[in-house]
């Protein structure tokens, strides 16, 4: 078993469904009321990439790329079109956009996170496959850069400051990233439709840690 640091096509992948999954645990008890519990701290995501009406050169393309990734055994990248930006999908990162750290003139190694707020909750989700390119960083409002200040794992997520930040100094990142999944099925169905196009109903996926 192994990742492989390689993205499903996104052409492929556009127009997919899925989003992210919890797990939780409820008990009903005598009186009515519930106990709620979750084994999890973090969601997972799941998608389903069936193609429909396709050329059967994409028919190709996603038979090759399942075929290299061996079925289930192999990770993999994946843009999920619907959430894969630091930012709101309409905007473009900018290195303000995340908090993901406060400097304490020790730490040099801090991890890219997505914070997703609504009301008074937040989640905290880890982010790690960003896309290689795509990553600023800014500490106390002022953007430093890549290869100079910083260097940054597109395999881990984790960036690596030249200098530990200053106390207290706010530490921001704007990214775009995807989701490290497998295929949630060992076999995939295709048929052909016509000289020209065909279809594979379904293709599932399943985000897998990291």
């Amino acid at each position: 078993m192994a990742f492989h640091d390689i993205r499903f096509p996104a052409n492929l992948s556009f127009g997919a469904t899925g989003g992210p999954e919890r797990r939780t645990d409820i008990v009903t008890l005598t009186n009515g009321y519930e106990e709620r519990n979750t084994p999890w701290r973090h969601s997972r995501r799941r998608f389903d990439a069936g193609v429909g009406m396709r050329s059967l050169d994409d028919i190709a393309q996603l038979t090759a790329f399942f075929e290299a990734r061996e079925g289930q055994l192999h990770g993999f990248r994946w843009k999920d079109w619907g959430d894969f930006k630091s930012c709101v999908p309409s905007k473009k990162p900018e290195p303000l956009d995340q908090k993901i750290a406060v400097g304490d003139e020790t730490t040099k190694v801090v991890p890219l996170v997505k914070l997703y707020v609504s009301g008074a909750h937040e989640y905290v989700r880890p982010i790690t496959k960003p896309v290689a390119g795509s990553v600023r960083i800014a500490i106390g409002g002022d953007e430093v850069q890549e290869g100079i200040d910083f260097a940054l794992d597109v395999a881990t997520g984790l960036v690596t400051f030249d200098r530990a930040p200053d106390i207290g100094a706010i530490v921001t990142a704007g990214y775009e990233f995807d989701v490290p999944v497998r295929f949630d099925t060992d076999r995939i169905e295709t048929s052909v439709s016509s000289f020209q196009a065909g279809q594979a109903p379904s293709v599932p996926v399943v985000e897998v840690r990291i």
